[in-house]
């Protein structure tokens, strides 16, 4: 196959779940699901990378989703849209992702976050209830 291949990937929208899409591997498909310049995020262990709005903070885009480590403490807010997609580390292009990491990454972001600043400055993270219908299709 060329070097532009479809990928797979799941791709994660602000107040959203998670769904599969298919893009063109080329880097203005990428940037075109992510509303501009992208970066490589991987702070998980699988070989994983969030593929995000490289801008997204500093042009208020939505807060996203929490990323939190092993012992549940944020360590990162994504703003705007991104996706996740397969990146082993031998390749040097992203892959779609495999069943097994899909459900994996569809399951930890299944639930929209609300993502508000407490005056504290403490930053608040609440878990959206999924509608009825979203949960209906799923379980189909």
């Amino acid at each position: 196959m060329g070097e532009n291949a479809k990928l797979k990937v799941l791709y994660i929208e602000p107040m959203k779940t998670p769904k599969i899409v298919e893009i063109d591997g080329d880097l203005e498909s990428m940037q075109n699901l992510v509303g501009g310049y992208i970066e490589e995020y991987m702070p998980f262990e699988d070989e994983v990378a969030i593929v995000c709005n490289d801008e997204g903070k500093i042009n208020g885009l939505e807060p996203n989703r929490g990323i939190f480590d092993k012992e549940g403490e944020l360590q990162d807010i994504i703003c705007g849209s991104f996706f996740i997609c397969y990146a082993p580390v031998e390749s040097e292009k992203y892959l779609s992702l495999p069943d097994n990491l899909r459900k994996k990454y569809e399951e930890m972001f299944r639930h929209p976050e609300m993502i508000t600043r407490k005056d504290t400055g403490d930053i608040r993270i609440m878990r959206l209830p999924l509608p009825e219908k979203t949960m209906e299709r799923e379980e189909r």
